[in-house]
C-alpha cells in the first residue's frame, strides 16, 4: 500500500495578532482582514468593545479549530475607571444617568475595596449591552429597545488588581483575570461600593493566555501587507501544535 504524501502546511493556518484600534468592532477586523485578502476562514477569539483597544486574535484556516484553548486563557487588562460618573453602558460611549461628586475619594480608599470585594473568585452581574443572549436574543439588542432584563451573576476570578495610577477622580489600574470577565461591570461596581458610581473610560488587552500586545500588529501595518507578507506575520498552526 502506498504511502499517502502528506499536505504541505498551509501558510495561512493559525493565528493572526491585531492591536485593535479603538471605534473597530471585533467584527470589522475579521472583515477587513479576510476580505482584504481573501481568505476562506478567519474568526476571532475574543471579543474587544468598540472602546477598547489592544490584542485581538484573529484565528485564520484551520487556526479556527484553537478557538476554545484561545478564549480559554486569563487575560490582562489596563484601564481608567472614571469615578463619579454612572452610565447605561457601564463605559464612556453610554448616556450618562448620574454625576456625584468623587473629590473626597482617595487611593488608599479605592485599593481598600478592591481588596476586599474584588479579589479572588467573585460574581458579575453581566451589563445589559452585552452579547450573551436571552431565548436567542442578544443582550444588546434588547438594551437598544430600552429593555431591561434580570441577568443571572456570572463567576470569574480575579487573580491581579493594582491601581498604577491616581489623580481624582481617574484611576488607572491593570487586572488579570479568567476569561468571561466584564471590566466596565467591575469599574461600575467599584463606583458603587464607594457611593459615587463609576464607569470605564477606556480599556486596552495586553495578554490572552501567552500571547501578548507586544507581538500584534496594528491595522495599519496588515494592511500594507500583500498575501505573501502577510503568512510572515501569521503564527503558524504547526508552530503551535507541538
Amino acid at each position: 500500500m502506498r504511502n499517502r504524501r502528506r499536505r504541505a502546511p498551509d501558510p495561512y493556518d493559525g493565528l493572526l495578532l491585531v492591536d485593535k484600534p479603538t471605534e473597530w468592532t471585533s467584527h470589522d477586523v475579521v472583515a477587513k482582514v479576510r476580505n482584504y485578502f481573501k481568505l476562506s476562514k478567519c474568526g476571532h477569539a475574543g471579543t474587544l468593545d468598540p472602546l477598547a483597544t489592544g490584542l485581538l486574535v484573529l484565528l485564520i484556516g484551520k487556526g479556527t479549530k484553537l478557538s476554545d484553548r484561545i478564549m480559554n486563557g486569563d487575560k490582562v487588562y489596563e484601564g481608567t475607571l472614571h469615578l463619579g460618573i454612572t452610565t447605561n453602558t457601564q463605559d464612556a460611549d453610554g448616556e450618562i444617568l448620574e454625576e456625584k461628586d468623587a473629590s473626597h475619594i482617595t487611593r488608599e480608599m479605592v485599593e481598600k475595596v478592591i481588596a476586599d470585594h474584588f479579589m479572588g473568585p467573585i460574581e458579575q452581574i453581566p451589563p445589559m449591552v452585552s452579547a450573551i443572549k436571552k431565548d436567542g436574543v442578544p443582550l444588546y439588542k434588547m438594551a437598544r429597545k430600552g429593555q431591561e432584563i434580570e441577568r443571572e451573576p456570572r463567576k470569574i476570578e480575579v487573580f491581579e488588581f493594582d491601581v498604577l495610577e491616581f489623580e481624582n477622580p481617574i484611576v488607572k489600574f491593570r487586572v488579570k483575570s479568567t476569561k468571561g470577565t466584564y471590566v466596565r461591570t467591575l469599574a461600575n461596581d467599584i463606583g458603587n461600593v464607594l457611593g459615587v458610581g463609576g464607569s470605564l473610560d477606556a480599556l486596552r488587552r495586553t495578554d490572552s493566555g501567552p500571547l501578548s500586545v507586544d507581538k500584534a500588529f496594528t491595522m495599519d501595518e496588515i494592511l500594507e501587507c500583500d498575501r505573501e507578507t502577510l503568512s510572515e506575520k501569521i503564527i503558524h498552526l504547526h508552530d503551535l501544535i507541538k
